[in-house]
């Protein structure tokens, strides 16, 4: 795929992540009428979340790399030579994070009554250490699940969407569980809160960090173990 179809495929699926995860909270709470504090509804919910992650994996299939996640489109930009990571900085995130904006403000002009996102719970540094752990661990698990655990599509999604709904359910009482700076900055941008300390340090700088650290663990310690089990065959042939 040329790299304006992907562009332009990154900017559609941010904006159809926002209204995903909107769309999961109307229909459980309002639609169905489970209460926030209810544990079936809880239940419910993640139910609809994973059959949404699924659906987003998909569509990231059908078009061939589709993103929706900045710290996805930095971890392949960083996996993949300078071009590409001057790509996915300059291009990929920004657009990623217009389709979460547009999203939001389209969401609040349908549903003027709707949330305003994520807050933050604790201290900003604690905060920071939650999101950014959160982060490494979902960016290894990608890493493993794309490059070097075999399996069929299925399999392969079920265990991300497991592991994310996992650790966001985590996090979700501290930052709100988001590993994804592009949601977060769409409705921090419709609060006016998108150039906040608060919000720069914790859904961004350790998310980033945390991401750019992960992409190198996993390089330095899986890759060489690959590697040498790859090389144990053509010994023995040999």
């Amino acid at each position: 795929m040329g790299r304006i179809s992907l562009v332009v495929c990154d900017l559609v699926l941010s904006f159809m992540w926002i209204w995903a995860g909107v769309l999961v909270n109307i229909l459980v709470h309002g639609v169905l009428g489970f209460s926030r504090k209810d544990t079936t509804g809880d239940i419910v919910r993640y139910l609809f979340s994973v059959i949404s992650m699924f659906l987003f994996a998909f569509l990231q299939k059908l078009t061939k790399g589709g993103l929706y996640n900045p710290l996805t489109a930095l971890a392949s930009g960083v996996s993949g030579g300078f071009r590409g990571f001057i790509f996915s900085v300059l291009v990929r995130i920004p657009v990623e994070v217009m389709g979460s904006v547009l999203a939001v403000k389209h969401i609040i002009h349908v549903f003027p009554e709707i949330g305003k996102g994520p807050k933050l719970n604790v201290a900003i540094h604690h905060g920071a250490l939650t999101e950014g752990i959160l982060t490494f661990f979902i960016v290894m698990l990608s890493l493993g699940l794309t490059r070097k655990i075999p399996g069929s599509f299925f399999m392969k999604t079920w265990i991300a969407s497991i592991a994310k709904l996992t650790l966001h359910v985590l996090g979700s009482d501290l930052t709100g569980g988001c590993m994804n700076p592009a949601a977060v900055m769409g409705w921090a941008y419709a609060r006016g809160e998108h150039i906040t300390k608060e919000h720069l340090l914790v859904y961004w700088l350790g998310p980033v960090k945390a991401t750019l650290l992960a992409v190198w663990f996993f390089n330095v310690v899986f890759k060489p173990l690959t590697e040498e089990q790859q090389e144990k065959p053509k010994a023995k042939s040999e």
